[in-house]
């Protein structure tokens, strides 16, 4: 969440950074933060003036007593039990007041960073690099969608996935269901140089998608065991940011550097008749997150890091790809600075993000109260993360399926896969899958 404290202190500069956002009504809430704010610290005011004053008259009781002026010790104790309730009141209502800030802030994005260029939805994001490893143009066997091909050869079955599953769950077959595993591997493989392999849980409590900031706004994404209080989980993001949450790092030991292979859910609550074939969108899918702790100084660079290794995987598949970074407009809840990689499927004649790589700031280390300390400096300050989808298999997948497919209908597989792949080198047209 923001730092109510800079709101308190620069609510002008506050506002125009939101207000880059394109979303009025964020103001409207910047300003129902302030008030809630500024309640709370008249109500400290007050209960700071009504302690002194129960203070005082205690010691005055006191002195009545000793002095035997019964009658004024048991007035006095009457207007203390009174300082009293007005207290316990005023201690309520900060309660509620708290709670009250605490729910609003919840909902009030991050601040975009200043280079962030402005913008009000995803078509004015800005291609910053390439498009790159694109033919001079694309033969006709390409443009076919990977969901024909993929049935074609049997490596895609959403017919049975969705009879097992319902709607929108697919499922990869003999070499399709390689080449998804093969994808997480090689993400795997291509970051181990620097980033510790973790295997977190894949249900997590409100609190851990609460911290990344996917809890209170994006409910409705997410699929919910509430007899447990869990959550699957959207992204490996989310339990990677939390394996710190409430502890105070030794700032010398920053950046941490984290990543994991797992499944992820999505609800995909507002994507009914959009790009719902095939493996555009999907409620499972695998994917290899990348995540980094550090501190406020560390975090551009870091995220030029991540930038550069997404990157250099998909180029390494031989895939056509942009990056582009996003405008003020479209940029997610808690990130303060993005960029997306896309590859161009020419069956679906569509570019398709398969990366998002993104610098939060302090917005989710504060919600999980991750702190960093450098050494021989008092106090402590609030950490940076950044993240980035090393590698999401579905529409990776899918743009190999289309860019590799020959002339016969099979799909060569590309060679950096291929050690992967139980040495095929080919998705041949004969590989049906049996009924």
């Amino acid at each position: 969440m923001i730092d109510i404290r800079l709101l308190r202190s620069e609510p002008e500069f506050v506002k125009t950074a939101m207000a880059r956002r394109a979303k009025p009504a964020l103001l409207d809430e910047l300003e129902n933060a302030q008030r809630l704010d500024a309640r709370l610290r008249d109500i400290t005011t007050e209960r700071d003036a009504i302690r002194a004053q129960i203070n005082t008259v205690s010691k005055d009781i006191a002195t009545m007593r000793r002095t035997k002026d019964d009658s004024g010790a048991e007035a006095l104790m009457a207007k203390s039990r009174a300082l009293g309730e007005t207290e316990k009141k005023l201690a309520n209502e900060y309660d509620e007041v708290s709670f009250s800030l605490r729910e609003v802030l919840l909902l009030i994005p991050n601040l975009p960073h200043e280079q962030v260029s402005d913008g009000s939805s995803d078509k004015d994001n800005r291609v910053v690099k390439g498009p790159l490893q694109m033919p001079v143009q694309f033969e006709k066997h390409q443009r076919v969608p990977h969901w024909e091909t993929g049935t074609a050869l049997g490596i895609l079955d959403n017919e049975r996935a969705t009879k097992i599953s319902g709607s929108m769950f697919t499922m990869q077959r003999g070499l399709g269901a390689t080449m998804a595993r093969a994808l997480c591997q090689l993400a795997l493989d291509r970051n181990a140089d620097a980033f510790e392999e973790i295997r977190p849980p894949s249900l997590v409590l409100s609190s851990t998608l609460t911290a990344t900031g996917q809890l209170p706004k994006f409910a409705d994404d997410a699929f919910a065991i509430e007899r447990d209080d869990l959550w699957c989980i959207p992204t490996a993001e989310v339990p990677l940011t939390s394996l710190h949450a409430a502890e105070t790092l030794n700032a010398q030991d920053l950046p941490l550097r984290y990543m994991a292979h797992t499944s992820c859910f999505r609800r995909e609550a507002g994507s009914a008749g959009r790009d719902t074939r095939g493996m555009l969108r999907t409620h499972e899918f695998d994917k290899v997150e990348i995540l980094a702790v550090t501190t406020a100084q560390q975090a551009p660079e870091m995220l030029i890091e991540l930038t550069n290794r997404v990157e250099a995987t998909i180029a390494a598949l031989g895939l056509p790809y942009r990056v582009l970074e996003i405008c003020t407009g479209d940029l997610g809840q808690s990130h303060h600075r993005s960029f997306d990689i896309e590859v161009y499927a020419p069956g679906c004649d569509q570019w398709l993000e398969v990366s998002s790589i993104s610098w939060f700031s302090d917005y989710q280390a504060r919600r999980a109260d991750i702190r960093c300390k450098h050494a021989g400096e008092k106090g402590s300050e609030i950490a940076h993360t950044l993240n980035a989808s090393a590698l999401a298999v579905p529409r990776v997948w899918a743009a190999i399926v289309e860019n590799f497919r020959q002339a016969d209908g099979s799909v060569a597989i590309p060679q950096v896969l291929q050690p992967y792949m139980r040495g095929a080198k080919v998705i041949p047209a004969s590989s049906q899958t049996k009924s």
